[in-house]
């Protein structure tokens, strides 16, 4: 199935289970994001209510993200469990419903996505070359001196002094 459509005159009034899955293709990300590692699988019931068109079910798609500690790469299912995405019926014939249930799932993403949270959790752990705390407190920059004759923060010391004596 490449896309997700229904068939308006078809669907019963009660509605139908439907499942399956959808090619990674439709995700189509930069380059620079998060890439998907698989297809997006689905298991919806999908039901009419006057001009709407309501999915109810689940949504889960593996993605390859970087992780914002270590910047090593892992896997990571994004999973919805209880989905609930409606779409407005504007004609008969058939609804094509891939870019709702796409975004469903994106908007699921992690803001800041971390190696042990993946699938296959990772130490994830900061490289301590990075980190500034562990670094000696003296370094080889001496201060510059000030120049001669041009102190251009002493008016700003000046309004400083003028305010604290009120």
């Amino acid at each position: 199935m490449k896309r997700l459509t229904i068939d308006l005159a078809n669907l019963p009034d009660e509605g139908k289970q439907i499942e399956g899955e959808l090619p990674p293709e439709i995700f189509d990300l930069p380059k620079d994001d998060a890439q998907p590692a698989g297809p997006l699988s689905f298991e919806l019931h999908v039901q009419r209510f006057g001009s709407e068109l309501l999915f109810t079910g689940s949504l889960s798609a593996p993605f390859e993200f970087t992780c914002v500690r270590t910047l090593h790469p892992f896997v990571q299912t994004i999973e919805v469990p209880s989905a609930a995405i409606s779409l407005e019926i504007k004609e008969s014939g058939s609804i094509d419903a891939t870019d709702a249930v796409r975004e469903e799932v994106l908007i699921h993403f992690p803001t800041d996505p971390r190696c042990d949270d993946a699938d296959e959790p990772q130490q994830c752990e900061i490289d301590p070359r990075y980190l500034a705390v562990d670094k000696p407190g003296e370094d080889a920059v001496e201060t510059p001196p000030h120049a001669e004759g041009d102190d251009r923060w002493s008016a700003l010391d000046a309004l400083k002094n003028t305010d604290s004596d009120r």
